[in-house]
């Protein structure tokens, strides 16, 4: 039996989310949350959240290459399903800025370790971690985005 792409990423985010749950104590996920693929392909369109709890965002993400970002309590947890991009991780923004309260943005970041990410690919990002899209060779890259705070 064939398991698709798109239940293959599925179901590493269930693994991911056990996980974190496992790893962070009780409360992340707050609830049960079913959200069909209708809805996640409707939501992947044109990017948005899909699971919104206490601690715990689940985001459908279609993206260009933009801004180096940096997130004071916020650890990723990207799951690419469409595109490619290059994705730099680390390293020293450039001229940040804060654009929220626990967010800082940049043009760019300067070191760091450069990953090039393709369907199927996941990578983690730590909280205090700049990460920065630098370019995205198919127009826009599709991803989720596992958001998990941290104290």
């Amino acid at each position: 039996m064939r398991i698709s792409h798109k239940r293959a990423a599925l179901l590493t985010m269930a693994v991911v989310l056990i996980a974190a749950a496992a790893l962070f104590g009780g409360g992340v996920p707050a609830a049960v949350h079913y959200i069909g693929h209708d809805k996640v392909t409707e939501v992947m369109s044109k990017g948005g959240p899909i699971v919104s709890d206490p601690g715990l965002v689940v985001l459908a993400q279609r993206r260009e290459a933009g801004q180096a970002e940096f997130h004071d309590r916020t650890n990723h947890v990207f799951i690419v399903v469409e595109g490619q991009a290059t994705l730099v991780v680390g390293g020293t923004m450039v001229d940040p800025k804060r654009t929220a309260t626990d967010q800082m943005r940049a043009p760019s970041v300067e070191g760091g370790t450069t990953y090039h990410l393709t369907k199927g690919d996941v990578i983690t990002i730590p909280a205090k971690t700049p990460h920065w899209f630098k370019e995205v060779s198919t127009k826009t890259v599709a991803y989720y985005a596992v958001n998990i705070q941290s104290e």
